[in-house]
């Protein structure tokens, strides 16, 4: 059961789905911590799948029993709203740091949550860049290799 809040990366709940690199490690955080993360996280991880179907990693079957886990995985996971401050944030982060739009997305919702919040969340990644630039805005940075 979940203990606390902490903010997921795409990155590191796609790990929950398919096996590679640092899923295990992602799996017990995930158990550990009620996942926080953007909007837009579902449809991430569910491109993330469909590109590893298209390179033949995943079969279609696989496929269609990830998603119906994504969907049932949704009801517990919080959600931000991709919003108009969350936005701004964001477009501030990719000016500052070498951040792809989504990943500063991510740091911004985490950045606005913790505001909100007035608490301080671990912020869970398993991408370099964005660790990085996490770190450089304050964020309690988890690393999943």
């Amino acid at each position: 059961m979940a203990v606390s809040r902490a903010y997921f990366d795409t990155s590191v709940v796609a790990k929950r789905y398919v096996h590679e690199s640092g899923a295990s490690f992602a799996r017990a955080l995930l158990r550990r911590h009620r996942c926080v993360s953007s909007a837009i996280l579902p449809l991430e991880v569910m491109s993330a799948v469909c590109r590893r179907q298209e390179t033949g990693d995943l079969a279609p079957r696989d496929v269609a029993l990830i998603e119906a886990r994504v969907r049932a995985d949704r009801e517990r996971w919080d959600l931000v709203e991709v919003t108009a401050t969350v936005l701004a944030r964001g477009e501030q982060l990719v000016r500052d740091t070498p951040l792809s739009t989504l990943d500063a997305i991510h740091v911004a919702s985490a950045l606005a949550v913790q505001g909100a919040a007035g608490l301080r969340l671990r912020f869970i990644t398993a991408d370099l860049r964005q660790r990085l630039a996490a770190e450089a805005a304050g964020l309690d940075v988890v690393w999943v290799e």
